[in-house]
């Protein structure tokens, strides 16, 4: 089995960043800027960011964090929003999801310059990438389209399908491998909680993408042999052997297909690291505008 991984790739592709802004940086010109907004003390969230600060030392960006207390304003959100749409100095920004829950996320994510939107999440930016037009790409699935694309898996016309619906992962992944392209030109089929006889789906497909958000739910006789597994998961399970009292899984049982499929990625070091890459590389267009 091939094990795709995204952590070993995610450094190739920021050593090429650094390379970029290297030779921006000799010209005289413009260092790509990402601000980040965390709210609250969510440790995933804490977690994400704190890589993507650290991503953007290591390729020589610019980084603003903004942090705020859990029982901040919904207007003192909206106010912080409208300053780093204004800000010519940041390429572009990310507001943490989740959000408290007396705040708003579409109002907040409304309130986002299109322009800005390095996580791809703006209703014009969505639109654009479903009708092919150039357009930041969501994070987590742009980093799954440079796994396949970087490993040479063949996506035209194989049968891929996607488990889980959201609007951050299965939808925007459903449409980008079914669009013209490579990757691309697939067959999708996207399944989720209300799917009946999930298996039978699941067993039909070249690439299984696995964004459902249940511990290890896929197991080997959901899947055909040979197939490719994407597991964009990351659960905390409970196992007193470890230090921290848990341990990190995905969405598939990975111990029981890794003798059974072509290739797949692990948890962690899989699609996480690929994530923070592609929000660089968004930022990278972005100050290239």
């Amino acid at each position: 089995m091939q094990v795709l991984d995204g952590k070993a790739l995610s450094e190739q592709i920021k050593e090429e960043l650094k390379q970029e802004v290297d030779t921006i940086r000799l010209a005289g010109g413009k260092i790509p800027h990402l601000a980040a907004v965390l709210v609250g003390d969510n440790p995933a969230s804490q977690v994400y960011v704190r890589n993507k600060v650290r991503s953007c030392e290591q390729v020589g960006f610019q980084s603003t964090l903004i942090r705020r207390p859990a029982d901040v304003s919904q207007s003192e959100i909206l106010d912080i929003v409208k300053r780093l749409n204004e800000d010519p100095d940041v390429d572009g920004f990310i507001v943490q999801l989740p959000l408290p829950d007396h705040i708003d996320e579409d109002a907040v994510n409304l309130a986002i310059s299109p322009e800005k939107d390095v996580d791809g999440f703006t209703p014009i930016n969505i639109g654009k990438m479903t009708l092919g037009l150039p357009s930041y790409l969501p994070a987590t699935p742009n980093g799954i389209l440079e796994i396949l694309h970087r490993n040479n898996i063949e996506t035209s016309g194989k049968e891929v399908v996607v488990l889980g619906r959201s609007n951050i992962v299965g939808k925007p992944m459903s449409i980008l491998l079914s669009r013209k392209g490579q990757p691309g030109n697939a067959t999708v089929t996207m399944c989720h909680s209300r799917t009946k006889n999930l298996a039978e789906h699941t067993r039909r497909a070249d690439i299984l993408v696995a964004a459902i958000g249940i511990p290890e739910m896929v197991t080997a006789d959901m899947v055909k042999d040979g197939a490719v597994i994407i597991d964009v998961g990351i659960n905390r399970v409970e196992d007193a052997s470890r230090k921290r009292g848990y341990r990190l899984v995905g969405d598939v049982d990975y111990a029981g297909l890794e003798d059974k499929v072509s290739a797949m990625t692990p948890v962690p070091g899989g699609v996480g690291p690929m994530t923070v890459v592609s929000l660089l590389m968004n930022t990278l267009k972005a100050s290239q505008r």
